[in-house]
């Protein structure tokens, strides 16, 4: 959907925001083929939300379909952004094109109409595909298609999305009946395209959207092999919020004549003025505290915290649905099934609360996220524009609270430096500080659990996970919550039974980590319960013996063994005690080793008496 740009607050036609969604885990995520081929779960439909300017120009105001403007009507929009405004004059001559816009500015409309006004559908068995949309993500592909689609429905335009993480053979089939704009990310693109399946000889026009994303991830090899297929009489437009060096070297390399437009005016960073921000200097032992009654704040509505590890994003989860709140997690330990599992849940309102690492900051756009909340403070200032920027959009308000520990303060002071934000000394806070209630509007009282009339919330376990086969998606813990907690079942299968360092582990703590249903050290071998594919126990029935007979004063055991103090011996046929053979061997009883080539004969029964 098309990313939304604050506006003056006049009643005017609504636009739709940009949905973007996160990335977990890019190089698993493009070359994995275990999972089904339905869609990734709903994605926010195209429609008219946000507040826009009285002078904005029409989309009917341009030389565009009209089955095009009659598709984006039929969802409330009417007028166009500011970034749709500079780039469709540009675009639609058919010219290439940088545009530089915050995350929220309207970028997918920007080049989805000019994509869309030009390719010609003729609906061809077989048809070569006429545009290429790159993404980061997954996740952000999905949503570009769903946008495309909905803005081409009118149009007939075939649209295919090819992503990692799915089979080969239907992205395959699907090319093979002709398809008109394909979306997909760089390693799945490439894939395709080297196998001969995806062919672009006929794409003319271009898109790379994200593409300072893209960098990050590592996908920029694979963007230059991909434009060294296309032809060279194409269009190419450019989307990203910032500008590195690499994306410029790109532009230069790639597009012709291109012409830069930024909607952000006397300024090439995005804005986060819109934002209430806070910083509060927290204890680490405390932040769990802190943020339980941060959640608890008055008309709070969808909050977004994140993390810098996968480990602390699990922990912090289990915490807050400890605590009554109904939250979940997204990070790279998570399988494709539970990551879409939480996401459908949190879309859905099932959970209020969705914990993620910080590859979700770039992509995630939920409608009603009021507050985001960074419990790790970030690495750097756009880490910091990225993560907050998933508040306030659509025209809307939003908070953004930061934790900055004792040993960020450096970095975070540089952050401010850079972001000109007036929290270089955070305020040392604690859960029970006064300031927290006022500033954030917590009611009185409140403490660091929810109260269970609050707990309306139907829970992550409402919403059904997906069984996609492949790898085990409940090796992070909501494929089966409350298990046993295997040695492969790792994550939140039973939280709060002990800490690693901090963190849940299956069902127990490192030292004592469960292993199935019982501790390590003293685990029950005979009469434990154990599962089907388990190697059942071993019986045996032993005998003490002494000079090969029981000590019991019963009769020998035929081959029983003699158990002695030095030597093992063992019986002759006359009944006397006869040596047995010892192989010697270094680390295998040192007397013998010592004692060379004789350790390796056999004595009689008259050369070795039996030892009692």
């Amino acid at each position: 959907m098309t990313d939304d740009t604050a506006a003056p607050d006049t009643d005017l036609p609504a636009n739709t925001p940009d949905t973007e969604l996160p990335d977990l885990s890019p190089a698993e995520a493009d070359h994995r083929t275990d999972l089904p081929t339905d869609d990734t779960g709903p994605v926010a439909p195209l429609a008219g939300r946000a507040p826009v300017r009285a002078d904005s120009p029409a989309f009917s105001d341009f030389d565009i379909k009209p089955e095009i403007i009659q598709a984006l009507a039929d969802v409330g929009i009417i007028r166009t952004f500011a970034i749709q405004e500079l780039t469709l004059p540009i675009a639609l001559e058919g010219k290439d094109l940088i545009g530089q816009a915050r995350t929220g500015s309207g970028k997918t409309l920007g080049f989805g109409v000019p994509l869309l006004n030009r390719i010609e559908v003729l609906g061809e068995a077989g048809a070569l595909p006429q545009a290429l949309v790159v993404a980061p993500t997954r996740e952000l592909a999905v949503q570009v298609s769903a946008d495309l689609q909905s803005a081409a429905k009118r149009l007939g335009a075939r649209v295919l999305t090819i992503y990692g993480g799915r089979a080969y053979e239907p992205q395959i089939e699907a090319l093979k009946k002709g398809v008109d704009v394909v979306v997909g990310t760089p390693g799945r693109l490439l894939d395709l395209a080297e196998q001969g399946h995806l062919k672009l000889s006929n794409a003319r026009i271009l898109v790379l959207d994200e593409a300072d994303e893209m960098l990050d991830l590592g996908f920029l090899p694979d963007i230059e092999k991909l434009l060294r297929l296309l032809p060279a009489a194409r269009q190419t437009l450019l989307f990203s919020a910032t500008m590195p060096g690499p994306i410029v070297a790109l532009a230069r390399q790639f597009l012709i004549q291109p012409i830069q437009i930024r909607a952000e005016q006397d300024s090439a960073r995005p804005s986060i003025s819109h934002i209430d921000q806070f910083a509060y200097r927290a204890h680490a032992m405390d932040k769990a505290e802190l943020l339980a009654r941060i959640l608890q704040a008055r008309e709070r509505g969808l909050a977004l915290i994140f993390t810098r590890t996968k480990r602390t994003a699990q922990k912090v989860s289990d915490d807050l649905e400890d605590r009554g709140f109904a939250a979940a997690a997204i990070h790279g330990d998570l399988g494709q099934g539970a990551r879409e599992q939480a996401l459908r849940a949190f879309r859905s309102g099932k959970v209020d609360v969705l914990v993620a690492t910080d590859v979700a900051a770039r992509g995630l756009d939920v409608d009603g996220i009021t507050h985001v909340v960074n419990y790790q403070a970030p690495e750097d200032s756009m880490t910091y524009v990225h993560r907050i920027g998933r508040t306030a959009r659509a025209g809307k308000q939003g908070n953004a609270i930061t934790f900055v520990d004792w040993d960020d303060i450096p970095r975070w002071k540089l952050l401010c430096d850079d972001l000109e934000l007036p929290f270089h000394e955070p305020v040392e806070t604690y859960s029970t500080s006064p300031h927290v209630y006022l500033e954030l509007d917590i009611p009185e009282g409140s403490k660091g659990t929810l109260p269970r009339a609050q707990r309306t919330r139907a829970g992550l376990d409402a919403e059904q996970i997906e069984d996609l086969g492949g790898r085990d998606n409940s090796r992070t813990g909501h494929g089966d919550r409350g298990g046993s907690g295997g040695r492969g079942s790792r994550g939140a299968g039973s939280r709060g039974s002990g800490p690693r360092g901090s963190e849940s582990r299956g069902s127990g703590s490192r030292g004592s980590e469960s292993r199935g249903s019982a501790s390590r050290g003293s685990e029950s071998r005979g009469s434990e319960s154990r599962g089907p594919d388990e190697r059942p126990a071993r019986t045996r029935n032993r005998t003490r013996t002494r000079g090969g007979r029981p000590v019991d004063g019963t009769e020998p055991v035929a081959g029983a063994p003699a158990v002695g103090t030095d030597t093992a011996v063992s019986t002759s046929s006359d009944g006397a005690p006869k040596r047995r053979r010892r192989r010697g061997g270094r680390g295998r009883g040192g007397a013998d080793t010592a004692a060379g080539p004789a350790a390796d004969t056999t004595a009689s029964a008259a050369d070795a008496p039996a030892q009692d």
